[in-house]
Formats: structure tokens, C-alpha cells, sequence
């Protein structure tokens, strides 16, 4: 049992330290970090452009609608695995604010001015290929972008260096 414990020490001691300490951070550490905001973005748009299409919408306000819930999603994902830590709900919005603004607004910004620019995206509907083509090839590159962000800000002790002290 003492020698569990002493273990259990080392590692959250380990785990606050590569946390906070800025130093080399791994690619796959900023991957994940990044998929994890991809995967929030992605169904925030996806549910936006759903919902503003559906209703008839022009293509800012689906747009805007679509960038809200990105961030609503992005951020709700990271709250739930804080909240499951057992982090008060206070403390976890600020982690995850702190976390997932830099990440999600980079993503946004490169995901949204993708479709911006691509001709014909803006009113390509949901049942047309050019839609999916030109999210999915967005996505991608808001990932590529995104990724030095985080793998920058993680090396910091910033972003999802501070989430990961509450995986255990």
C-alpha cells in the first residue's frame, strides 16, 4: 500500500510539473490537444449551419450561430472531463476559458475564412457535396494551423498544459 502511495505521489507530481513548467512539448501532445477542439468546433459548425439552414437563414447569421456553438462545444468537452476531476464549476470555466480560447478562435478564424473564400461554399446547402468538401477541407486546415498554436501555448504552461493536471 505505501509503495502504491508513494507511486500515486510521484506521478501527480510528475503530471504538475510537466503542467506548469514551460519545456519541450511533443507533437502528438499538441495533436490531441488540438483534436480535442477540432471535435468541438466541428460539431458546433456542423449543428449551426444544420440549424441556420433549416430555418432559412441568411449565411451570417448561420454563420455566427455556427461559431457560437463551436465554442460552446469546444468548451464544453474540456468542462466535462475538469467537472469529472471534481473541480467546482467555477474554477472549471476557467480552466477551461483559459484552455480553449486561443485554440478554438484560431480554428474558427481559419475554418470560417476557408468557407469564406471558397467559391460557391457560402450557398452550398447541406444535401450538396461542395458543402461537406469545403467543411471538411476547412477543418483539415484549421487542424494544421492550429496544432503549432497549441504545441506553442502547451510548452508555455498555457492551454491544455493547465487541463491536463486534471487527468488522472
Amino acid at each position: 500500500m505505501e509503495q502504491s502511495h508513494t507511486h500515486h505521489e510521484h506521478h501527480e507530481h510528475h503530471e504538475h510539473e510537466h503542467a506548469h513548467a514551460p519545456g519541450p512539448v511533443g507533437w502528438g501532445m499538441a495533436a490531441k490537444a488540438t483534436l480535442h477542439c477540432l471535435t468541438g468546433c466541428a460539431i458546433g459548425e456542423v449543428l449551426g449551419m444544420i440549424v441556420g439552414t433549416a430555418l432559412g437563414w441568411g449565411n451570417l447569421p448561420t454563420m455566427v450561430l455556427a461559431i457560437v456553438l463551436a465554442f460552446f462545444f469546444g468548451y464544453a468537452l474540456t468542462l466535462r472531463g475538469i467537472l469529472s476531476a471534481g473541480v467546482d464549476l467555477r474554477s472549471a470555466v476557467r480552466v477551461a476559458l483559459a484552455a480553449d480560447t486561443l485554440s478554438i478562435a484560431v480554428m474558427e478564424l481559419i475554418d470560417n475564412g476557408v468557407i469564406a473564400v471558397w467559391p460557391g461554399a457560402m450557398d452550398a446547402q447541406l444535401s450538396e457535396a461542395l458543402f461537406w468538401i469545403a467543411l471538411a477541407i476547412s477543418l483539415a486546415l484549421a487542424f494544421v494551423v492550429t496544432t503549432p498554436v497549441n504545441k506553442w501555448m502547451i510548452g508555455r504552461g498555457k492551454g491544455h498544459a493547465v487541463v491536463h493536471q486534471y487527468h488522472h
